[in-house]
């Protein structure tokens, strides 16, 4: 038999058992003709809402050794917040030590008194103080973040990502839900924290992604 040949009985051979383990094993796609699309809500996201911290990111990135970028996050994030022209109300706080950058050593060493002293400051916290709308949903949200037992006041670029009922999730997360996109940038050595300065960089730029449930009008 040639070699062309063996390969394509081979292959014929094992089509059929191939299929059958894809799709017991959920690889195959669905027919998505009957599926809903996907699409961003647009109702009202005026209101005072609750944190979802399931639904909720805090990262950060900042350079290593001159040569690269290293990321990071928080897993342990909690508030509030409302946003408009007449009245903002913002506060998020943040357990320190739940700082997470995907190496066990490493994070020992960000929750210890050479970086963010997590034992002696163990929350980070961001007060709103103003709300300016930039466009149809942008805007600049200024408040103090205090960091390391330092606070300074910072500017966060937020873009609103949508708004409404979302009856499809169960509870605690199903209800009237918002969410917003958020950037920014500080300077981890106004904080107190110069820890290897010519290894780490000063710079951190800030990315928050936050979904609430509406708690009140």
């Amino acid at each position: 038999m040639s070699l062309s040949l063996l390969s394509r009985t081979r292959r014929s051979l094992l089509a059929p058992a191939l299929s059958l383990a894809l799709l017991s094993s959920g690889f195959l796609a669905p027919d998505l003709s009957q599926a809903a699309s996907y699409k961003t809500a647009t109702g009202d996201p005026s209101g005072l809402y609750s944190i979802d911290p399931d639904h909720t990111s805090v990262t950060f990135t900042i350079g290593h050794a001159g040569v690269a970028t290293a990321v990071g996050r928080f897993d342990k994030i909690s508030g509030h917040y409302r946003l408009s022209k007449d009245k903002t109300d913002v506060e998020i706080k943040i357990a320190s030590d739940s700082i997470d950058t995907n190496h066990a050593m490493r994070d020992k060493d960000l929750r210890g008194p050479d970086f963010l002293d997590a034992k002696t400051f163990p929350s980070i916290r961001f007060v709103s103080h103003s709300y300016q709308k930039t466009g149809k949903k942008t805007g600049v949200l200024k408040g103090k973040l205090t960091l390391h037992g330092v606070t300074r006041t910072v500017r966060l670029k937020v873009h609103e990502v949508g708004a409404g009922l979302i009856s499809a999730l169960p509870k605690p997360w199903g209800g009237y839900l918002s969410g917003y996109d958020a950037e920014g940038t500080i300077k981890r050595s106004d904080y107190g924290v110069t820890t290897y300065p010519g290894m780490i960089g000063d710079t951190m730029h800030l990315y928050i992604s936050v979904e609430g449930i509406r708690s009140q009008n």
